[in-house]
């Protein structure tokens, strides 16, 4: 297994480290098609009123999403110090505050549910639910990378030999954070 090594240059980039960041570019353009796609339907056929989207609120849960970037940052010091046990503490906080995130956005979708706008309300409603769905999934999935790696730690497999699988997964949920700012911007804040 390659293992990643610091030198004065810099990171020793191995190919675990190299594939999550060409898939992360590959996400990008994915997530790109998809702002384009909801901006320009929003001009064609209108939008949700900001009362129905409840912007205030979702800048709270989204708060918690932002946040977990941080406590990431902290598990990744802790792991590097070789401090395991604040490690797993900081990772379960990171998976906590993802949990945090994905509840609003499951009471973001009763509440306009109830409300009648459904993914078939409208073209626009589909690509709302389309826009913040697929990041939803991309958070799930990112919390499964998490549980994953703290999981190896839990049980003694995760080490300084493997460093590569915790900066992948932190790379990964990076991104997460970062499309939901360029989500939130555009389908709250823009086009409301």
């Amino acid at each position: 297994m390659t293992t990643a090594k610091t030198t004065a240059a810099g990171p020793n980039w191995n190919r675990h480290k190299v594939g999550m960041l060409f898939f992360i570019s590959s996400e990008i353009f994915f997530f790109l098609t998809l702002l384009s796609s909801y901006a320009y339907l929003s001009g064609a056929f209108g939008n949700l009123p900001r009362e129905v989207l409840a912007v205030p609120r979702t800048l709270i849960f989204s708060f918690f999403l932002f946040s977990s970037s941080l406590t990431i940052w902290f598990a990744e010091r802790a792991f590097h110090r070789k401090r395991y046990g604040q490690f797993r503490a900081w990772m379960l906080l990171t998976m906590l505050l993802g949990l945090v995130f994905l509840t609003g956005q499951v009471i973001e979708y009763t509440e306009l549910i109830r409300t009648g706008v459904t993914l078939n309300f409208d073209v626009f409603s589909s690509a709302f639910f389309t826009l913040t769905g697929f990041h939803g999934l991309h958070v799930v999935t990112g919390l499964i990378m998490l549980g994953s790696v703290t999981g190896l730690s839990f049980a003694g497999k995760l080490g300084p030999e493997n460093e590569s699988a915790l900066a992948t997964v932190s790379y990964y949920w990076h991104f997460v954070d970062a499309v939901w700012v360029a989500v939130f911007t555009v389908a709250y804040l823009i086009f409301v």
